[in-house]
């Protein structure tokens, strides 16, 4: 038998139980993982929630959690990527709040030795997003990018990966977060009315692209600070279409993107911050903590 975190109802995180389950079993090109981290994404509090109910419909009790570190400790057939003891992170098949997961060779990557493993199972949801979303808005070399949420979990990787392309980055957020962001290579600016004002002051001819993780209704102020709406994206607002700026709704994510990504973070171009660590019994506070928005940095459950 095994832990897992499920829940019966839709709600908070009074919702989720710790609960002894059978391990699962891989299939033909899958393999098991021991779970040494899992990271927790605004994603996983919403389905909790149930708000993806109508795109994601669950029996329940269901899981939680993308996010995967682990040991590899069971192949199924025809497994060659990998085998028995190799230590990889990236996406699972089945939830990783748990002792066990399935996941797809294919969305895996061999671990560091020097990448803990609270950061290690932060990267593929957060990383391949913010990744996938500046190759839509093609932020290349010498050009300026505004990204909202910029202290946020897939913000705080978009503002890197932009500057590592070479990209001038403001980023919105909390005054509190403004050292954070100014320490990954940011322009700071406040949130809230004068937006438009507060960004011309650091940027006179307004923006290149614009990269929406907040929601908290920038898009107006975004299209006009990037001159029309066709280089602005969200992956939140996703009511906002009829504006004409792109819906980010998911990412490809695969081993060469996770290797691009190690290799960053190896070089030390890409920091990864860790706000908490939680463990396996304590994912309901967790999630609490992931739906209150007030941490700067990811959240991680370690289930040993």
């Amino acid at each position: 038998m095994s832990l897992a975190v499920q829940f019966f109802t839709y709600g908070t995180g009074d919702a989720l139980r710790a609960v002894h389950v059978e391990r699962p079993t891989p299939g033909p090109g899958q393999v098991r993982l021991a779970v040494r981290a899992a990271g927790v994404n605004p994603f996983d509090w919403k389905v909790l929630a149930g708000r993806m109910r109508e795109r994601m419909p669950l029996d329940l009790p269901a899981g939680l959690g993308t996010d995967v570190a682990g040991v590899v400790d069971a192949v199924g057939d025809g497994v060659t990527e990998f085998g028995v003891g190799d230590e990889v992170f990236g996406t699972s098949l089945t939830p990783s709040f748990a002792h066990s997961a399935l996941a797809d060779p294919a969305k895996l990557a061999a671990k560091p030795a020097t990448v803990s493993w609270a950061v290690a199972g932060s990267v593929a949801v957060a990383g391949g997003t913010a990744s996938a979303v500046l190759d839509r808005l093609k932020v290349g070399d010498g050009e300026t990018v505004l990204i909202h949420a910029a202290a946020g979990g897939v913000g705080t990787f978009a503002v890197q990966l932009a500057v590592a392309r070479g990209a001038r980055v403001i980023g919105t957020a909390r005054e509190r977060n403004h050292g954070l962001l100014r320490g990954l290579g940011a322009v700071p600016v406040t949130y809230g009315e004068g937006l438009v004002e507060r960004v011309r002051a650091v940027a006179p001819d307004g923006v290149d692209a614009v990269l929406d993780a907040s929601g908290r209704g920038e898009i107006p102020d975004s299209v006009e600070l990037a001159g029309g709406p066709s280089r602005v994206l969200t992956i939140v607002a996703f009511d906002a279409a009829d504006t004409g700026i792109q819906i980010h709704t998911g990412s490809p994510l695969g081993t060469p993107v996770l290797q691009e990504l190690s290799d960053l973070i190896q070089k030390g171009h890409l920091h990864v911050p860790i706000a908490r660590t939680y463990g396996l019994t304590e994912a309901p506070a967790a999630l609490d903590a992931s739906r209150a928005g007030q941490v700067s940095g990811k959240i991680v459950i370690l289930p040993e």
